[in-house]
């Protein structure tokens, strides 16, 4: 038996779906608010959306995606400037950015969700899951030239990779030529044609930059948990980000590699000159080129730099950890691990940026006077290699993400102003 439906109930029924993909596509976006609900000032805020616009009129940026939320609420977005300057195209607010070494925090959250989960403890050598990290060796320099490589005094642990302390660097310590010689140097793995674990079990076996637990060394520590999260599941890296946080947060622009939908949407990368205009990046070298995040062999998710992102998904991100691992109804961590990550573990180790400490994946704010711009004791964030930044602010209930794509980003004082013009904004 066939039914036919009247033309009224047909356009009833368009109008419903309509309005479903209505509230599933708003439901990806934190609620908006005016500012002075939030104790903040639009028209001071006014100054930032000036002086961004300033940056690609004066040809120093192409473009970028700005958002903060205040007590959970979206007060201010602005979208400046082009996606693609040579074509004109116009950035949006739903613009796909490489986020570089912002996919650490995704990352070290997986970590901390596998904990949870009783798969796995922070204490945990690495070597448990990757054993070719078992009898790990450190290259000592020598004086006049040269270097020795001696056993390391102890394993590397979790935690020594989380909060950057495992001694690995990103292939250009004392042992460079070694790294150079096994084809691992700089963060970059999107073109690389096999497995992030086979790359990562070549690495195991050469000499480190540093002993375990006694410097801070930023390199590859979160592309090895990434394969550690990959042994402790049974699933591959964007297997487990996916299941375990982009799907349940909403986050639907989050990829290692672009769909071909949206393509159209990704950002192109530009290189800062020496008199501070820009220009689109070329291929030749991949890691600050356009990269292969289209056309690359699609094997290798990098947990220290792979993802694409939005502006949009990554505030949801990281309004989840200020929420103390919850948004929306659906919980991704407990309080507690949030309040572990988000404060420092170096304790006496050195750390190179003044007034500054660092957590399982972020850097955290221990003195305010530091920087010369306003900051709160407790604020937690990090950035990525094409120029992108984060932050959020505990005391102010403040998120921050900013997107751009420019490597090498030069002299711009973007950073300082960007920090600056959204405090100078809050009113109580």
């Amino acid at each position: 038996m066939i039914f036919k439906l009247d033309r009224p109930f047909r356009v009833f029924l368009l109008l419903t779906a309509i309005f479903v993909l209505q509230i599933t596509h708003f439901s990806q976006t934190i609620d908006r608010a005016a500012p002075e609900t939030v104790g903040m000032s639009a028209e001071r805020l006014s100054r930032l959306t000036h002086v961004l616009d300033g940056y690609a009129t004066d040809e120093r940026l192409a473009g970028g995606v700005v958002m903060v939320a205040r007590n959970g609420k979206l007060v201010y977005e602005h979208s400046f400037g082009y996606s693609d300057k040579e074509t004109a195209k116009a950035m949006k607010r739903d613009s796909i950015f490489r986020i570089a070494s912002q996919t650490k925090a995704l990352t070290s959250v997986g970590i901390m969700i596998l904990q949870e989960e009783g798969k796995l403890l922070l204490s945990d050598p690495v070597s448990k899951y990757i054993p070719e990290f078992a009898n790990s060796t450190v290259a000592v320099p020598k004086e006049g030239g040269g270097y020795d490589v001696v056993k390391a005094k102890r394993q590397i642990t979790i935690r020594d990779l989380l909060t950057h302390t495992a001694g690995i660097g990103y292939g250009g310590g004392p042992a460079a030529d070694k790294w150079k010689e096994a084809g691992i140097t700089g963060w970059y793995f999107a073109d690389r044609d096999e497995p992030i674990a086979e790359t990562i079990k070549r690495m195991g076996v050469l000499p480190m930059d540093a002993q375990p637990g006694e410097r801070f060394v930023y390199g590859y520590g979160t592309d090895i948990l990434g394969v550690v999260i990959e042994k402790a599941s049974g699933k591959t890296l964007d297997v487990f980000l996916r299941e375990k946080i982009l799907e349940p947060l909403k986050m639907h622009d989050t990829h290692f590699y672009l769909p071909e939908a949206k393509k159209d949407r990704l950002t192109t990368v530009y290189s800062a000159r020496t008199d501070g205009k820009i220009e689109r990046t070329a291929d030749k070298s991949e890691m600050i080129g356009q990269g292969g995040y289209l056309t690359g062999p699609r094997k290798s998710f990098s947990g220290g730099a792979g993802l694409l992102s939005t502006a949009t998904d990554y505030l949801r991100f990281l309004q989840m950890t200020l929420n103390g691992g919850e948004l929306d109804g659906v919980r991704i961590l407990s309080r507690k691990s949030v309040e572990l990550m988000t404060v420092d573990h170096l304790r006496s180790i050195p750390y190179s940026s003044e007034g500054q400490g660092f957590g399982l994946g972020f850097s955290v704010t221990k003195d305010v006077g530091s920087r010369g711009v306003p900051s709160s004791i407790g604020e937690y964030g990090w950035g990525g290699a094409y120029h992108s930044n984060y932050w959020v602010d505990p005391k102010e209930k403040l998120v921050v993400v900013y997107f751009t794509q420019l490597i090498p980003a030069g002299s711009i004082d973007d950073y300082g102003k960007l920090r600056a013009l959204i405090y100078q904004s809050i009113l109580d």
